[in-house]
């Protein structure tokens, strides 16, 4: 059974595609949004949830306190079935689908640079999806960032860690279990003036308070 955990849906129960999509567990969003929420970033924020499935994490921001979520989903089945879980959890109004390719959704704002409106951004691709189609999307990431934008990959604990473009930078891994969240967001200025710090500094802007 998946539910959300906590939140002002917590305890509702989420229906779960019958094949084709692979849950973040419970305690491993338990986790998550443990780390997230003493960060103090969801409150108000704008989420995006690529790789979406049964919507869980987007649904969880969203019961959290973010402001609104979009969710990208290729399958026709699971985009209906975040729907379907968004009215269950009383959260429709806070929340879109788009039953796309997320590779091709992302590519459409090609161009622009760090003009996108996105807090946090979820992505939750399957474990055995090719690496290639993950660092793809990473490169086309931009134009939905902004300065302060927040990138979660989630990931098996046996995958590649992903190839960060220039404009994402590494700043901490969390292993739960068989599961690797890996947290990223944009170069912070101090960075991008020096041309020698390496783009894999864990920290660079995470702390214990939060985003710095």
């Amino acid at each position: 059974m998946t539910r959300i955990v906590a939140g002002r849906a917590g305890g509702r129960t989420l229906k779960v595609p019958a094949k084709g999509t692979r849950p973040t567990s419970e305690r491993v969003r338990e986790a998550l949004f443990s780390r997230l929420d003493h960060m103090g970033i969801l409150s108000g924020a704008a989420v995006l949830d690529l790789y979406a499935g049964s919507g869980a994490l987007g649904l969880e921001a969203l019961s959290r306190g973010a402001r609104r979520a979009t969710f990208v989903e290729k399958s026709r089945l699971a985009a209906a079935t975040i729907k379907q879980n968004l009215a269950g959890t009383d959260l429709a109004a806070l929340g879109s689908v788009a039953c796309a390719d997320v590779g091709t959704y992302i590519a459409q704002r090609d161009g622009e640079s760090l003009s996108g409106e996105y807090d946090v951004i979820f992505i939750d691709p399957p474990y055995d999806m090719p690496a290639v189609q993950l660092n793809t999307v990473l490169a086309h990431l931009g134009p939905w960032m902004h300065s302060d934008t927040l990138v979660i990959v989630e990931a098996s604990s046996r995958s590649p860690e992903p190839q960060w473009p220039v404009d994402l930078v590494r700043e901490e891994r969390r292993a739960y279990g068989e599961t690797v969240m890996w947290f990223a967001g944009p170069p912070l200025p101090e960075m991008k003036e020096s041309a020698d710090v390496p783009h894999d500094l864990d920290g660079s802007r995470m702390s214990e308070g939060g985003i710095v």
